[in-house]
């Protein structure tokens, strides 16, 4: 029999909406780039710029229908130190930062809700 573990709660965040902290503070900056840098080429190259552009609107878009595909599927999620985790799915905050999922099978046992961070898993996979 699967072995229930207990879960820190994180607080809700300081805004009215409980969408998250503060864009502007210090640890949101640290842990939560908003972009990710053009390279040298780009910024030189105007039609460089817009091909990168393109480029990562693409793979946004391919990201954001993988998560929307995954939504209450059994998904595998490999994260540092070798550790594998599967959980049915459930969705992703507005940042992809955390991925909330239900009936978390661990190495230590099953939590029934859970939020796993984004900066801590490698791969996801799951059958479509």
């Amino acid at each position: 029999m699967a072995t229930p573990v207990s879960v820190l709660r994180l607080p809700k965040g300081p805004d009215p909406n409980s969408r998250g902290f503060d864009p502007r503070s210090p640890r949101f900056i640290a842990l939560c780039r908003t972009s990710i840098c053009t390279s040298a080429a780009s910024e030189a190259d105007p039609e460089q710029l817009q091909r990168e552009q393109h480029a990562r609107s693409v793979l946004r878009e391919s990201f954001l229908r993988c998560l929307l595909s995954m939504t209450d599927k059994k998904v595998q999620f490999h994260m540092h130190e070798k550790v594998k985790v599967a959980a049915t799915f459930g969705a992703s905050d507005i940042d992809v930062l955390n991925f909330q999922v239900s009936n978390l099978h661990t190495p230590i046992g099953v939590q029934k809700e859970a939020l796993i961070r984004c900066q801590d898993v490698i791969s996801f996979t799951f059958d479509a």
